[in-house]
């Protein structure tokens, strides 16, 4: 089994994000913030759908093993997500006006050099 350098997985991580991003602005949504980051972890992108500002975890996956990328969103990260949100609300409290979603983009590498882009939203929900 080869492992991959960290900054090789890193890079391509960074690119599927922002490929995430284009696609989901191309969808109609606004970015917000990338990468916004505090103690509780990072939320790669938050994004607003309208009146939803929505917090969307970016998982690339080379393949399916392991259950592929949007498996890899288990209920740690979950957590994890989910607390980075309530302090990013919490230190913008303009942000309060707007109802909340958890999405995952889900990229996979295609033949081309693109991205095919499985969006779940509304993945999980905060308890």
């Amino acid at each position: 089994m080869d492992v991959l350098p960290t900054s090789w997985r890193r890079q391509r991580g960074d690119q599927a994000e922002q490929a995430a991003e284009s696609w989901l602005n191309r969808q109609g949504l606004t970015t917000v913030s990338r990468n916004w980051q505090c103690r509780m972890g990072e939320i790669d992108l938050i994004m607003r759908e309208e009146d939803i500002l929505v917090f969307v975890e970016v998982r690339f996956r080379s393949g399916q093993q392991h259950g592929g990328a949007a498996a890899s969103v288990d209920p740690r990260k979950q957590r994890r997500l989910v607390a980075a949100a309530r302090h990013y609300l919490r230190m913008r409290p303009e942000a309060a006006q707007y109802r909340c979603r958890f999405d995952v983009i889900a990229a996979t590498p295609t033949d081309n050099g693109g991205y095919d882009m499985n969006w779940i939203a509304g993945a999980f929900y905060a308890e």
